[in-house]
């Protein structure tokens, strides 16, 4: 299994950021993608997640409204577009897969099956 994101970097508050994150050694189609982030000093949170269909995403509270999950099966990656950045969202971004959709609360206390190397993401206020 190989997942692998890109697109992190440094900006300002406000801007914006797409990350994606090509995925390889597994049913993509079929599976549940999902992001992660995790800042310095603290513990690994759950961001979003979407189905395996397109028609399901769940996200954490402190993104609602601003971060967008989406996904490409026909290419293997799924994204996260990242609008209205905030000083407190700079983290390393993973994305993960899972073979179950799980709720939020479950995604946070059990993570994904699947992980991949993250992508830095630093928001200057």
């Amino acid at each position: 299994v190989q997942l692998q994101a890109f697109g992190g970097g440094l900006v300002q508050t406000w801007d914006f950021l797409r990350l994606s994150c090509s995925a390889s050694g597994f049913t993509f189609s079929t599976s549940v993608m999902g992001w992660f982030r995790q800042a310095p000093g603290k513990e690994r949170e759950f961001v979003a997640s979407i189905d395996w269909s397109d028609r399901m995403t769940d996200y954490a509270d402190s993104v609602k409204g601003r971060f967008s999950i989406s996904r490409d099966n026909a290419q293997n990656t799924v994204y996260l577009q990242m609008n209205s950045l905030k000083p407190e969202d700079t983290a390393v971004y993973h994305c993960a897969g899972d073979r179950i959709w799980r709720t939020s609360t479950a995604y946070s206390r059990r993570g994904m099956n699947y992980w991949g190397k993250g992508t830095l993401v630093t928001v200057s206020s």
